[in-house]
């Protein structure tokens, strides 16, 4: 009884700071003619509702793709018309076709914003509350200070609820999917990120870690018997399920190239509207877009981003254990968020959702990354009027997480699980300059000198670059 209190008073705070933020601004709020992505969801809603599905992805009169023309894949576009019937019911002028460009009213944002909270309510967070309690070790007040400390993650709410998209959806679902995987539930759980798939062609920056951990898992159990099985029946399910989602586009095969080149719009370039990558800051010291056609641009983003993602991919599909899996979603979302093709700032949202399933274990470092990758955003959140919700929820979430999840208190070499770089620090060469962050961190008092113990000299011969010893009191 006392956890299903904690759970559900941690379930209610996550909503009110939700529902709170929401009364703010939105994306392109009063700017015509374009407005923002308030307005393309509220598009998407009314041609969904108004022009048979052959339509939807064609450039026609009543369908101009330059107005915020549908590029999600099929999944999103259901979801649109599914909104859009509500919409219908409560006040046709909201997808009025043509009619309805550029609508707002107070009615209206209530509306919107309580679709993206129906979304999160049945998708996301139920999957965090099931992967906190099943899924994440310690005792329970542990893993109720970890779901609050996930549902409170600024970065999400202030893009969803503030700016206005529905990634808790599409996040929802591959949670779901990794919620299934780590209860052994593969086919289940290849059935919720092939849904999170086709809802948001970006899930492809978590493909790869699912892929290999399944067919990881299936080599183990051997390809002759038992594992083959298990390989056909996730198999199975997933190209059921990508049939079902398509299977409006595939009676004509040029609906079903139509709607892949809106969904990956190769033709757009590198550099289109905002990128938040590598190569944006490398196009400062060589100028990318000059030098290389579009073709070569793409061919290069592909490349690197391949070559970022295997080595984890390997060792993933080699040792397919949950912990390792969870570590190769970090690592693959972060490098596609690095240097694949068309990347927005929002993206950084894919490579939070991994790093919040290691608050529980690496809750220091957690917390750095998921702080930064809200402040990273913030010339977005600035643009659209958001900077109060920021700075609350950012502050808020710092301090309950530091506290709940006794952050500064597990800082050990073991704790951060640093000693596969002590090992990578060994191959270092000598003339590098040390680095002693023990000494770096009693300097600037983040925890009291008592705690702390400087390397005695000869201890750690094999480190030459890096020396960290964090020793806690009574460990």
């Amino acid at each position: 009884m006392e956890t299903c209190t904690l759970v559900s008073m941690s379930i209610l705070l996550g909503v009110l700071v939700r529902w709170g933020v929401s009364f703010n601004s939105y994306s392109g709020a009063g700017k015509p003619p374009m407005f923002g992505d308030y307005e393309a969801q509220r598009h998407w809603q009314e041609v969904t509702y108004n022009l048979p599905i052959q339509e939807w992805y064609f450039n026609t009169t009543d369908n101009d793709l330059n107005y915020w023309g549908l590029d999600y894949p099929p999944l999103t576009a259901f979801h649109s018309l599914l909104c859009a019937h509500v919409a219908k019911l409560i006040n046709p002028e909201w997808v009025k076709l043509l009619g309805s460009r550029g609508y707002e009213s107070p009615a209206h944002k209530l509306f919107m914003r309580a679709t993206v909270l129906a979304a999160d309510l049945l998708v996301y967070i139920p999957a965090v509350v099931l992967y906190c309690c099943y899924l994440t070790n310690g005792s329970t007040n542990k893993k109720v200070g970890t779901l609050l400390c996930i549902l409170l993650y600024p970065g999400l709410i202030l893009i969803d609820y503030g700016h206005f998209q529905y990634n808790g959806l599409s996040l929802g679902l591959t949670l779901w999917g990794v919620l299934g995987l780590g209860l052994g539930w593969d086919a289940l759980g290849s059935l919720a990120f092939s849904l999170a798939l086709n809802y948001k062609q970006m899930e492809l920056y978590h493909a790869l870690p699912f892929f290999c951990y399944l067919l990881g898992k299936c080599a183990r159990q051997g390809l002759t018997g038992r594992g083959l099985f298990s390989l056909v029946k996730i198999a199975v399910t997933v190209l059921v399920t990508f049939a079902l989602c398509w299977l409006p586009f595939l009676s004509d095969p040029e609906q079903a190239l139509q709607v892949l080149r809106r969904i990956f719009p190769v033709a757009r370039g590198l550099f289109e509207d905002k990128v938040a990558n590598a190569w944006c800051s490398l196009n400062v010291l060589i100028k990318i877009r000059s030098i290389l056609s579009s073709d070569s641009q793409f061919y290069l983003s592909f490349a690197v981003t391949l070559l970022a993602i295997t080595p984890s991919s390997l060792k993933l599909l080699k040792t397919p254990t949950f912990w390792q899996f969870k570590l190769a979603l970090v690592n693959s979302s972060l490098a596609f968020f690095l240097f694949s093709y068309q990347v927005h700032e929002k993206s950084i949202l894919l490579a939070a959702l991994p790093v919040c399933l290691l608050l529980n274990d690496l809750p220091l470092v957690a917390i750095y990354f998921l702080q930064v990758s809200t402040f990273s955003m913030l010339p977005l959140l600035l643009k659209d009027g958001l900077l109060m919700p920021y700075a609350v929820t950012s502050l808020a979430f710092l301090v309950l997480s530091t506290h709940l999840l006794s952050a500064l208190e597990r800082c050990t070499e073991a704790q951060l699980r640093l000693e596969g770089y002590r090992r990578l620090a060994a191959w270092l060469p000598a003339w590098l300059p040390r680095l002693d962050l023990a000494r770096i961190i009693r300097r600037k008092r983040w925890f009291p000198p008592s705690t702390l113990q400087m390397p005695v000299p000869g201890t750690f011969p094999n480190i030459r670059p890096c020396q960290l010893a964090v020793k806690h009191r009574g460990q």
